[in-house]
C-alpha cells in the first residue's frame, strides 16, 4: 500500500523533526540525519527503489561536476539529460510504447510489468533542471550532502512542489535554519492541517460520486455525467493542493520554504492565467526548459503557436503513459492558443463570461484526465452535452441518496473554492492566536481518526 498520511504525519514527521533539531549545532549532522530520513520515508513504501534514487543522485552529482569543468558542457548536459529520461521512459513509458506498437500490430503483446518507482517523476524533472542550471552557471554545488538533501527532502519528493537549487540551497545551508523556530512550527502545523482537512473531508468523500460517474462512462446521462466530472475537478484541486499544503507546512516546521504550488486556480479568468495558478511549478519547469528552448515568444506567430502546443503536449505526457493524457495536455495547449490569439486582438470578455468559459473548459478537459480511455473520456462529454442519452431523473435522485456525503463535499468544496481566503493568504497572515491552535488542532483530530479510510493521493501515481 502507499505511503498514506498517517504514517507521514503521526509517526514519520515527528521524529524527523526532534532528531533534525538535536543536531542544530552541527548543522553537517543535520543535513545528513535529514537525507537518511527522507530516504527511509522514500524507502517505506518500496525499498527496492531506493538504489535507483541513491544512484540517480549519485550520477546525477557527479554529471554536474563533468559540466562546471568541461569545455564542451551542452555534450555533458545532453548525456545527462537523456539518461534521466532513459531512466523515466523505461519505468513510467515503456509498457505505453510497446502496447501502443502491439495496437499497430508492429510487435506481439509484450509487457515489461515493471513497478513505477514513486515520486520519479518529480526527482528526475528536479535534477534536470540543476543539471541545465549547472550549464548555464546559475547553480553549483559541491557538497553531496547539501545536493542529496535538494534531491530527497521529504515534504517534496513525492509529489512535489517541484523546486530549484538557486531557491533552496541558501535555506538547506543556512544555520539558522537548523535552530528551531517556534512561530515557523505553529504555522507549518497550522498548514499541514489545512492540506490533511483537504483531503480528508473534502477530496475523499467526492470519490463515490467521481467513480459512479467515470467507471459507467458508456450509460451515464446528462445530470450524472456533470456530477461526476464537476465532483472530479473538485477532488483533484483538494487533494493536490492539499499535498502540497502538508508539504509545504511539513517544511515550513524545518525553517524551509517552498514554492506556493497552488492560488485559487478555479477564479481563472483565462487559461493562461489558470496555468499561473494551478501547478505553478510545473508551470515554470515546461515554460522555462521547454517553452522556452524552443523558442518562446521570440519566433514567429506561428513558432510561437507550435511551442506552446508541443510544450502541453509534453506536459499531458509528463502525467502519465496514456492517450487520454495526451489529449488533455493537447487540449490545454490548443486553449492557450486560442487564448493567445483572442489577446492580441485587444477585445477582453466581460469577466464573468470570461470566468465561465475558463472553468467550463478545465471541468470537461478533467474528463480525459480522469477517464479510464479515450473512447470512456468521449462518452461522458456527449452526456455532458446531452447528445447521447436523456437525464434519467429516478437514477440521479438514487444516486444522489447514495451519495449524500459527496453531494455535501461537492457543495461546501464549491463554497470554499469561490469564496474563502486560500491557504496560501491564510498562513501567510497567520498570528499562533489561541483560536488557529484551537481550529488546528481540531481539524488534525478530527482527520487522524478518519485516516484508517484515507486514499492514497492522486499525483503519488505521477
Amino acid at each position: 500500500m502507499l505511503f498514506n498520511s498517517y504514517e507521514y504525519l503521526i509517526y514519520f514527521l515527528p521524529a524527523a523533526v526532534l532528531g533534525f533539531f538535536a543536531f542544530g549545532e552541527h548543522p553537517r549532522w543535520a543535513v545528513r540525519w535529514l537525507v537518511v530520513a527522507s530516504l527511509f520515508f522514500y524507502g517505506w513504501w518500496n525499498p527496492a527503489h531506493l538504489p535507483l534514487i541513491i544512484a540517480s543522485i549519485s550520477v546525477n552529482f557527479w554529471l554536474a561536476h563533468q559540466i562546471q569543468r568541461s569545455r564542451v558542457r551542452h555534450r555533458w548536459l545532453v548525456a545527462g539529460a537523456a539518461a534521466n529520461l532513459a531512466l523515466l521512459g523505461v519505468f513510467k513509458y515503456a509498457d505505453f510504447l510497446l502496447r501502443t506498437l502491439a495496437q499497430l500490430e508492429l510487435i506481439p503483446p509484450i509487457e515489461l510489468g515493471l513497478s513505477l518507482p514513486l515520486g520519479i517523476s518529480f526527482f528526475t524533472f528536479t535534477q534536470i533542471a540543476f543539471l541545465v542550471d549547472v550549464s548555464r552557471d546559475k547553480a553549483s554545488e559541491p557538497s553531496f550532502d547539501n545536493y542529496a538533501l535538494f534531491v530527497t527532502f521529504f515534504p517534496h519528493l513525492l509529489a512535489g512542489p517541484i523546486i530549484h537549487h538557486s531557491e533552496m540551497m541558501p535555506q538547506f545551508q543556512s544555520t539558522s535554519n537548523k535552530l528551531a523556530d517556534w512561530h515557523n512550527v505553529a504555522a507549518g502545523l497550522f498548514l499541514l492541517a489545512i492540506g490533511l482537512s483537504k483531503k480528508v473531508f473534502l477530496a475523499d468523500p467526492l470519490v463515490p460520486l467521481v467513480t459512479a460517474g467515470f467507471d459507467h462512462a458508456q450509460t451515464i446521462g446528462l445530470v450524472q455525467a456533470w456530477l461526476s466530472a464537476l465532483a472530479y475537478t473538485l477532488q483533484i484541486y483538494f487533494d493536490f493542493s492539499g499535498y502540497t499544503d502538508m508539504a509545504l507546512g511539513a517544511a515550513l516546521i524545518f525553517n524551509i520554504r517552498l514554492p506556493i504550488n497552488f492560488d485559487s486556480p478555479y477564479r481563472a479568468l483565462d487559461l493562461r492565467a489558470f496555468w499561473h495558478r494551478w501547478h505553478i511549478t510545473l508551470s515554470r519547469f515546461l515554460r522555462e526548459y521547454v517553452y522556452v528552448p524552443l523558442g518562446g515568444n521570440r519566433a514567429a506567430e506561428v513558432r510561437v503557436l507550435a511551442n506552446l502546443l508541443l510544450t502541453f503536449l509534453l506536459g499531458g505526457l509528463w502525467h502519465g503513459a496514456a492517450w487520454t493524457f495526451v489529449c488533455w495536455g493537447a487540449l490545454h495547449g490548443i486553449g492557450l492558443c486560442i487564448v493567445r490569439l483572442w489577446r492580441r486582438r485587444g477585445r477582453p470578455l466581460p469577466a464573468p463570461i470570461a470566468w465561465a468559459i475558463t472553468f467550463g473548459f478545465v471541468v470537461v478537459t478533467w474528463v480525459f484526465f480522469r477517464a479510464h480511455s479515450v473512447n470512456d473520456a468521449w462518452a461522458i462529454i456527449r452526456a455532458m452535452t446531452g447528445v447521447s442519452a436523456t437525464t434519467d431523473w429516478p437514477s440521479v435522485h438514487a444516486l444522489m441518496l447514495a451519495n449524500i456525503a459527496a453531494i455535501c463535499a461537492l457543495a461546501a468544496g464549491t463554497l470554499i473554492v469561490f469564496t474563502h481566503r486560500n491557504s496560501n493568504d491564510l498562513v501567510h497572515s497567520f498570528a499562533g492566536s489561541w483560536i488557529a491552535a484551537a481550529a488546528a488542532t481540531a481539524a488534525l483530530t478530527l482527520a487522524v481518526l478518519q485516516l484508517s479510510t484515507v486514499a492514497p493521493f492522486l499525483y503519488f501515481n505521477f
